[in-house]
């Protein structure tokens, strides 16, 4: 990993992806999304302060336990005075974020021990199908993809 100077405060979009791991258009596109700010030269180049390098820390192991980016903005837009996200403000955040990633983490294991139930199906037929009718919501209202074309109409 490349070395940056502490007596550097500034850094390139390159220093900023060598160091952080995330490709110049990862940056790019967290700019772009208000979750990382640059200043410019007078070239017109990016320049971005040290603490970019712990923000896109901070949006690359919130994106790894699967928050959205809308979810890591509003996030670090309630940071005060826009400042980099501490170790408190993790805990806080993960505790939140704990009840989603619950939720989440029990809506993929009945799909794991569903996914089997569609191999040769073909139709997902809503009768019986638990990935297009969970709990069978559906059950009383008619089966087959009749039922399916009606719903998404």
């Amino acid at each position: 990993m490349p070395q940056i100077s502490t007596q550097v405060h500034e850094l390139t979009v390159g220093q900023l992806s060598a160091r952080s791991g995330a490709a110049v258009s990862a940056l790019h596109f967290y700019e772009a999304k208000g979750l990382i700010s640059s200043r410019r030269t007078s070239g017109n180049q990016r320049r971005y302060g040290r603490d970019a390098l712990r923000r896109v820390a901070f949006i690359r192991a919130s994106q790894r336990v699967g928050i959205p980016l809308a979810t890591i903005r509003d996030a670090l837009a309630e940071l005060p005075d826009e400042r980099t996200p501490n170790r408190e403000d993790w805990a806080r955040l993960s505790e939140v974020w704990r009840a989603e990633l619950d939720r989440r983490i029990q809506q993929l294991g009945k799909l794991r021990d569903h996914l089997d139930d569609c191999i040769g199906c073909g139709c997902l037929s809503l009768d019986k199908c638990a990935l297009s009718n969970p709990d069978d919501r559906f059950g009383g209202l008619g089966t087959g993809s009749m039922l399916y074309g009606q719903r998404n109409a």
